[in-house]
């Protein structure tokens, strides 16, 4: 199953590069293919997934990981920045995109392919109670403190996760939905949930710029290395600190070890906020992670 999934990663990702240099597509494909993502896979995705689900304090405790690598990312990249003497607007951009992985586009396929079906559920959790939910409150206010914005309020904050899709899948799906719906509605919802990878990797092809910014070289290396490998290994030492075990356990190490989110990285370029740095988080990291996830999955199979 790992095999087959990195093989499409490969696949769909050359063949989004080629369709971006013979311009098959319009220069907007990439922006609609997220939102057909974003409104019908994923919610699909949490539906079909989220109502398995036992709430009990492992659940806590997984939602809980996230926001403690927040306060790790923020010491992390302050010293970095004070040590390699970062620009403002490269210290926000490694703040964004240390702090958020792709842990739903990416996350909910590549979770499934190396630690199976059971995993889904805590990947639901780790991204709609964690990541979702930090990118509206910790990444409105980045943006806004370096990005020139007014300071969101309270209000803003709560119309942003009210409006969200899978957020509100989420919801329907701990609350209403059965574990276990009729066939033909578990079937639509998992053929579409499994047209999530495809997709979004094509929209990464589409959009993938690997232009390397020579003067932002070491910000990208550092923060890299934060992304793909220190946070994860944090990450492995929170969850046995919370007393999670397996599939939760493995979950929680594989999410934080996504490379960083694509919508952060293209909310840093809209605010002007080194789009060069930020591009090349996104497109090196993705690339990076096709090596970087098998091996974090190699060594829980052995801890």
């Amino acid at each position: 199953m790992a095999f087959d999934a990195f093989a499409l990663i490969l696949s769909m990702l050359a063949l989004g590069l080629l369709f971006q240099r013979l311009r098959v597509f319009p220069d907007s494909a990439a922006e609609v293919l997220n939102k057909v993502v974003l409104y019908v896979c994923l919610p699909a995705a949490v539906l079909r997934y989220a109502p398995r689900l036992a709430l009990g304090p492992e659940v806590l405790a997984v939602a809980a990981v996230p926001w403690l690598l927040v306060g790790a990312t923020v010491l992390a990249v302050s010293g970095l920045t004070r040590w390699l003497r970062l620009r403002r607007d490269e210290h926000a951009v490694l703040l964004l995109c240390v702090a958020l992985g792709n842990t739903s586009f990416l996350g909910y396929p590549l979770v499934r392919a190396l630690l199976g079906e059971a995993a889904l559920p805590y990947a639901v959790i780790y991204d709609q109670f964690g990541a979702f939910l930090i990118l509206s409150t910790f990444g409105l206010y980045v943006l806004a403190r370096y990005g020139g914005d007014a300071e969101p309020t309270p209000r803003d904050m709560l119309r942003r996760v009210a409006t969200f899709p899978p957020f509100l899948a989420m919801l329907f799906g701990l609350t209403l939905m059965p574990a276990e719906p009729p066939s033909w509605i578990a079937g639509g919802l998992q053929r579409l949930a499994d047209a999530l990878l495809p997709l979004v990797v094509l929209a990464i092809g589409l959009g993938l710029k690997l232009k390397l910014p020579r003067d932002e070289l070491r910000p990208l290396v550092a923060g890299l290395a934060l992304k793909l490998a220190v946070m994860p290994a944090l990450a492995l030492g929170l969850a046995a600190l919370l007393r999670l075990d397996g599939v939760q356990h493995d979950t929680v190490v594989l999410e934080s070890a996504m490379p960083p989110m694509v919508t952060a990285a293209a909310l840093a370029i809209s605010h002007r906020l080194a789009p060069g740095l930020a591009s090349a988080m996104v497109g090196y990291g993705i690339l990076l992670s096709l090596a970087t996830l098998p091996a974090w999955a190699w060594l829980l199979q052995r801890l």
